[in-house]
């Protein structure tokens, strides 16, 4: 019984060991694809940086013309919680945008008709487009906004 227990004892450590051999050659081959992967990866990375350095980044985004401008911005009120500023070329407020401005009874259509939700406004500031998410709602000052707009004569 003793021999028979040593045997199977001994085979079951042969398998075991043969197993532990099979997944040292599995994990060391493992190993050697994650290096060369890791290798490409950042030798493209660098051809990439290379590329892009070679490459003049004079690629302007051609922005809309603005429609109106924020002359007014009162502190405290939604505009100015949502980022809005004195100087701000406005080029999309709500679903109004350069294409369908007409007069200034299109943003306050907008705004009466989005009390309590949020409104996509887009804005040029410093020559770069800024977004900004604007909830019209009641506040201690006059109107949902707190701010003024006029529009830019084309």
């Amino acid at each position: 019984m003793f021999v028979l227990a040593l045997k199977l004892l001994g085979f079951c450590f042969v398998c075991v060991s043969g197993l532990q051999n099979d997944h040292k050659a599995i994990m060391a081959e493992i190993e050697e694809a994650l290096h060369k992967l890791h290798a490409r990866e950042k030798a493209k990375r660098e051809r990439d940086e290379a590329e892009s350095q070679e490459e003049p980044m004079e690629e302007q985004v051609t922005l809309p013309p603005p429609f109106a401008r924020v002359d007014a911005v009162t502190y405290g009120s939604p505009a100015s919680g949502a980022g809005l500023k004195v100087g701000d070329e406005v080029i999309e407020f709500g679903s109004v945008n350069t294409n369908n401005f007409q007069n200034l009874q299109n943003i306050a259509a907008v705004v009466q008709h989005s009390e309590g939700k949020p409104l996509r406004v887009a804005v040029i500031r410093d020559g770069q487009k800024v977004q900004m998410s604007l909830t019209p709602q009641r506040w201690s000052g006059r109107g949902l906004l707190g701010c003024n707009i006029v529009p830019v004569q084309r």
